[in-house]
């Protein structure tokens, strides 16, 4: 897991929920957003004030805080 710099936990903003840089952008709405528009440009015009690396942060803390466990499908 690498340092998360961009990624802030204020009590008073968003109900401490992980936000990017203190923004009222939690990321989960960067993981949202990304699955929305995946394309990049798309992305970007409708969020302008994200940079590259808050949503490579964003990304890493979301796979950082899944547990590694092994679940098996079951075909429906």
């Amino acid at each position: 897991m690498g340092k998360f710099d961009r990624i802030t936990v204020d009590p008073a903003k968003m109900n401490g929920q992980p936000c990017i840089r203190g923004l009222r952008i939690t990321v989960r709405r960067v993981l949202e957003a990304l699955a929305v528009y995946p394309d990049r440009t798309e992305f970007q015009r409708e969020y302008p004030e994200l940079e590259d690396e808050d949503i490579r942060q964003a990304l890493e803390f979301a796979a950082a805080s899944l547990d590694d466990r092994t679940l098996e499908l079951v075909a429906a």
